[in-house]
């Protein structure tokens, strides 16, 4: 009998499984999917000789979490490897704003939109080295994150105090035009801002999009040589040097529950399988809550809380095999791992207003992704790896586009909207679609299929936007991982911090299953008092 049990081999439940193994305990993996990573996985399905990440590809957050840092992955075969820039953002015009490492680099693109916005980049980069160590520590600890937290208020007040705390409550639009004269800064923020479900025009947008803009700028966005399940490999290669144990194709039918406690799981073959100390789910919140556990053991403002949880927004993603490097009509594109396709902040404004109204966008915002750029054993010399993904409703009321894409997603609105990806994509880069050898189309329910946390495509565990993070993630309490269950700890992006490939909710779940365990805490006290009188005699 292990001493605990992980449900879902993702990032997340692949470094809680670690962070348990480390600490002595005895743990088992067990994934629905035939193959460990969730969404940290490659293949060569798009064409033999080409590597394609099946769905996250970049890492800056990985690169700055100190809970990946400490499992000192490179030891177990992890090689980071860079594209030459971090991230580019073309324009229709040919001009193009850029984030590089070199700060100067950087700074010098903004400049070329407007004097003096070199100045205003180096100001937020000088801001993000005031707060980065404390900012960092608060964002990848259990919340409340108190010791990091205070530093983090000391910090703040010597930095500007309410008025840099207000810039970064700052919707992303509002945030470029007070800090930039010109487009470029306010494009590498607004589209970072667009990684996540945040608008230009919403609260803390602004904030989000200098957080991962800083990242960027600091870590750069790294990938993991050969491809995104090599870093997956080296979780479960380490985790199994441990005495772990991983075992796939398997999926939990529910969460056994005994005395009010979790104790075990089920299979849908019918398996018991105990755990002596916890169970740990890197599962989307919903399906735990709902479907694992059970309404009959959950009380009943979180049930109905779960009414109004809600989701980020659903993916659509293409990946392709190309004869040859995009054709960008902004040449500093070229150098760039990660681009950006919006012909300004306004279309940004136009794309998320259509996803607001339940409209399929009609000229979708793209991410691109370039490789090879970022990694040359992705493809032969000479060609590109590559994919963009864009966001979509869950609940699709009409086509902005007019060719009558419903949100059935059979094949035929696959090619319609991938058709579409690729139109956005000529805009910037023509001739780009006569490079194509082959190309693959996830839908929002491919995704699904592929990894179940990505309920209708959703890839962040949950929408990033203020009323569902912190103490309301995943639903109002504590922002904690322990659930109301005794020995359940909730694992996944559906806890804080949140999405992203950075391991701190499997962290956070394993080191409270671990605190937990080292006290009796109030049921062990409970237990105590029922076998005794008030005299202390045994009843």
């Amino acid at each position: 009998m292990p001493d605990a049990v992980v449900i879902g081999a993702g990032p997340n439940g692949l470094v809680a499984a670690n962070v348990l193994a480390d600490a002595g305990w005895s743990v088992l993996v067990i994934e629905e999917q035939p193959e460990p990573g969730g969404a940290v996985r490659h293949d060569r399905g798009v064409h033999p000789d080409f590597v394609n990440d099946i769905f996250s590809s970049f890492y800056p957050l990985a690169a700055a979490s100190p809970v990946l840092s400490t499992l000192r992955l490179e030891e177990h075969g992890l090689r980071w490897s860079h594209a030459p820039s971090v991230l580019a953002h073309p324009l229709s015009d040919g001009r193009c704003a850029v984030l590089d490492r070199d700060i100067e680099t950087t700074a010098a693109s903004a400049e070329a939109f407007a004097p003096g916005d070199g100045a205003a980049w180096r100001r937020l980069c000088e801001l993000w080295e005031t707060l980065r160590p404390d900012l960092l520590g608060a964002l990848f600890t259990p919340f409340p994150p108190v010791k990091s937290s205070l530093r983090l208020l000391r910090t703040l007040r010597a930095a500007g105090g309410l008025r840099t705390a207000r810039s970064l409550a700052l919707p992303v639009r509002r945030m470029g035009e007070e800090e930039f004269r010109g487009e470029g800064g306010r494009l590498l923020l607004a589209g970072s801002a667009l990684h996540a479900d945040l608008a230009p025009e919403s609260a803390g947008s602004g904030g989000f999009g200098w957080l991962m803009s800083m990242l960027g700028q600091t870590y750069g966005f790294p990938v993991p040589a050969g491809g995104s399940g090599a870093l997956t490999e080296a979780l479960v290669r380490r985790l199994r040097h441990k005495g772990g144990e991983v075992r796939c194709g398997e999926r939990v039918q529910n969460i056994v529950i005994r005395g009010g406690r979790a104790v075990g799981v089920r299979t849908s073959a019918g398996a018991a399988v105990p755990a002596r100390r916890a169970v740990l789910a890197d599962v989307a919140v919903p399906v735990l809550y709902r479907e694992l556990v059970g309404a009959e053991h959950l009380p009943a403002q979180l049930m109905a809380d779960l009414l109004r949880f809600q989701w980020d927004f659903a993916t659509f993603k293409v990946d392709w095999a190309l004869d040859g490097p995009v054709p960008w009509r902004a040449e500093q594109a070229a150098r760039a791992g990660t681009v950006h396709l919006a012909d300004g902040v306004d279309e940004l404004t136009r794309f998320a207003a259509q996803i607001a109204m339940r409209q399929v966008p009609d000229r979708p915002f793209a991410l691109f992704g370039q490789m090879t750029t970022a990694d040359s054993s992705r493809s032969p010399e000479g060609t590109e790896s590559a994919w963009a993904y864009t966001h979509v409703p869950h609940d699709i009321r009409a086509d902005a586009g007019d060719e009558g894409i419903t949100g059935t997603w059979d094949t035929s609105e696959q090619e319609r909207m991938a058709d579409r990806v690729e139109r956005q994509v000529e805009r910037f880069a023509p001739g780009f679609r006569s490079l194509i050898r082959a190309r693959r189309v996830l839908a929002p329910p491919t995704l699904e299929a592929l990894d179940a946390n990505l309920s209708g495509g959703a890839i962040n565990g949950g929408t990033t936007a203020l009323h569902q993070q912190l103490v309301f993630r995943p639903v109002p309490g504590t922002g904690r991982p322990e659930t109301p269950v005794p020995g359940l700890y909730l694992a996944s992006a559906g806890a804080h911090p949140g999405g992203g490939v950075h391991g701190a909710p499997g962290a956070n779940a394993a080191r409270a299953a671990l605190r937990s365990r080292r006290a009796p805490g109030l049921a062990g006290v409970q237990r105590v008092l029922t076998r005794r009188d008030r005299t202390g005699r045994k009843r």
